[in-house]
């Protein structure tokens, strides 16, 4: 490089009328041009992420959260940080994120209750299908029905036989108004014609240690979250809702095998962003989600908390569901329930 000042003056006056013509012909200021550029250099993600939890910590969802925020830590090289946010049957997590920026940097873990709210609450704060994109389906997990062991019933028609006997006596606990404990209990109820008082709780721990005081007699619970209590005998396990025996679990029988027909409920656990979030990060997030349900150890810790690994594209996720919020509205309307 000449080290005349001749020539500097002249780089100057070059790089002066460059950036002039840039100006005036993309009609952006200036800065606007080198904040794009530089947005355009950050890979995403270049900052923490945080990932909401619409329910209390301690429970299958935040569980599966916490695991799930360690591993996208590592992959991405940033922090994953999980912050619950429970109440109102987990509307105030998800409107949280509803309106959050749409930077991909503000995500939310659900379940079935995101697409059960759409038709279980009559003024919802957002848009369900509009307001958020499914990023990627993690995992599916059975429930399981547990009573009190002061209850007397050791098997699924003993269940339902003292619930007939004791019609709206017997209190079940749920982790609140469209959780799936509180769908998967409905449709119980509404396969067997047993009626029950329904006592909500503002997530799966708080209503499990309900239970376990006696506050109410039974709930249908994910398994990851009441696998403990099973073993440590402070709950008596009765029947898982899949269609076949957990493996987490090979010896309680399924609700099929124990008499109860057409009877099947998982709860699943999925990924979701602010709409209009950059497809680059959706993309990003779906890719290396998938990458991780492939790792050994994942599938390893998985299968101890009886949890199947799914994942898939986001475009098979955003049609799971989309069916899942009709699947759910018939549900609904077929019990009757409504948002207390």
């Amino acid at each position: 490089m000449c080290q005349n000042p001749p020539c500097h003056r002249n780089l100057t006056e070059g790089i002066k009328s460059s950036m002039l013509t840039i100006r005036i012909t993309t009609g952006l200021p200036l800065a606007a041009i080198f904040f794009c550029v530089t947005c355009a250099a950050l890979e995403y993600p270049a900052k923490t992420v945080r990932l909401i939890v619409a329910v209390a910590p301690g429970g299958g969802t935040d569980i599966l959260s916490r695991q799930l925020a360690r591993k996208l830590g590592e992959s991405f090289g940033q922090q994953v940080i999980v912050d619950n946010r429970p109440g109102g049957g987990t509307v105030i997590g998800s409107d949280f994120v509803a309106k959050s920026p749409p930077d991909g940097y503000t995500l939310l873990m659900q379940v079935n209750a995101l697409a059960a709210n759409q038709s279980l609450v009559a003024k919802l704060p957002y848009d369900t299908l509009k307001d958020f994109t499914p990023v990627a389906l993690i995992a599916s997990t059975p429930n399981v029905l547990v009573v009190h062991p002061s209850l007397p019933a050791t098997t699924v028609k003993g269940f339902v036989a003292l619930a007939r006997a004791r019609p709206g006596q017997i209190a079940y606990a749920s982790s609140g108004q469209g959780g799936a404990a509180f769908l998967a209990t409905e449709l119980l109820k509404l396969k067997t014609g047993i009626s029950m008082l329904h006592v909500p709780y503002k997530g799966t721990i708080p209503a499990l240690t309900a239970m376990l005081s006696g506050e109410a007699q039974c709930m249908v619970a994910s398994l990851p979250s009441t696998i403990p209590y099973i073993q440590a005998k402070r709950v008596r396990a009765l029947g898982v809702t899949s269609t076949r025996r957990a493996p987490a679990t090979p010896e309680i029988p399924t609700m099929l095998e124990a008499g109860i027909a057409d009877y099947e409920f998982s709860t699943w656990y999925g990924l979701f962003a602010p709409s209009r979030t950059p497809r680059e990060a959706i993309n990003k997030l779906n890719t290396t989600v998938n990458g991780l349900l492939k790792q050994p150890d994942v599938r390893a810790q998985f299968a101890r908390d009886g949890l199947d690994p799914i994942g898939g594209t986001q475009e098979s996720f955003d049609d799971y569901f989309r069916k899942e919020v009709e699947k759910l509205r018939l549900v609904i309307r077929a019990s009757g329930a409504k948002a207390e």
